[in-house]
């Protein structure tokens, strides 16, 4: 439920966030000053204002270790997408420069970077992965492998190329493990209820106000949803509202020699 929320549209995903606590302020409110319960709830009139205080802040900071998490996944998404390109570069770098012909390997690596982005990318945006580009990673790998790359170019040249390889295959690892963790939904419903726990918490503060409640209602509500609406913007890296641009990859393709280039 959570992850079809935050796949919704902008428009949609706040439209959700104010009719949700909207509805349940308006409950809360109706509750405490109209309804036939409205005298028994009044008797708990003299609950203390430090008391929605510290409500408040435990939102508040759960809140704000959300939007950090978030915030921390979307700067590793980015540092894996561009260190796969800066390896890539590498790769394709050393194949150039190498006395023998790497013409093989570049054809590769072109194959690889190709699916990632016409296969792969989109795939992330569902939590998969691509079986073409994992396909084509592994021939590149068996590629630069080859032991007479060693003896035609030297084992220092053939080291580098693997090790440029391995770092493909790691940052692509981890843009995988990125693009298909949800272990935020959890962390989602504490903090939204918690918003409903903490409008619970002003209604009983001004039980004896019943205009002070609706405007401190109102106002935590529109504060609830603005927060809340902008960090979930942010939630899935490589298919959210705010995702990670592909155009490293992009740009590494472009300098690929293709074949017979």
């Amino acid at each position: 439920m959570i992850g079809l929320w935050l796949e919704l549209p902008t428009w949609a995903l706040f439209a959700v966030l104010t009719l949700g606590y909207g509805a349940t302020g308006a409950v809360i409110t109706w509750l405490a000053v109209a309804s036939p319960v409205s005298p028994w709830i009044k008797s708990f009139t003299g609950v203390v204002a430090p008391f929605m205080a510290t409500v408040s802040v435990l939102f508040s900071l759960l809140t704000g270790f959300l939007a950090g998490d978030i915030a921390d996944r979307n700067r590793q998404a980015w540092r894996a997408v561009n260190g796969e390109a800066s390896a890539i570069v590498m790769v394709n770098t050393l194949s150039i420069a190498a006395a023998s012909d790497m013409a093989a390997i570049r054809a590769q690596l072109r194959t690889y970077v190709d699916s990632v982005l016409k296969d792969e990318w989109p795939a992330m945006a569902e939590g998969r992965r691509s079986a073409a580009t994992g396909t084509a990673l592994r021939d590149l790998l068996r590629e630069v492998a080859d032991p007479a790359i060693a003896r035609d170019a030297g084992q220092t040249v053939h080291a580098a190329l693997l090790n440029a390889v391995i770092r493909v295959r790691d940052a692509r690892a981890d843009r995988l493990a990125l693009a298909s963790d949800q272990t935020n939904d959890v962390k989602w419903l504490t903090v939204l209820a918690l918003g409903l726990v903490t409008q619970i918490a002003v209604a009983l503060v001004h039980l004896d106000k019943p205009r002070a409640k609706v405007a401190a209602m109102a106002v935590f509500t529109l504060g609830a949803v603005i927060a809340l609406g902008l960090v979930a913007l942010q939630e899935y890296p490589f298919s959210g509202h705010m995702r990670v641009s592909p155009v490293p990859l992009e740009r590494t393709l472009a300098l690929i020699t293709p074949p017979g280039g």
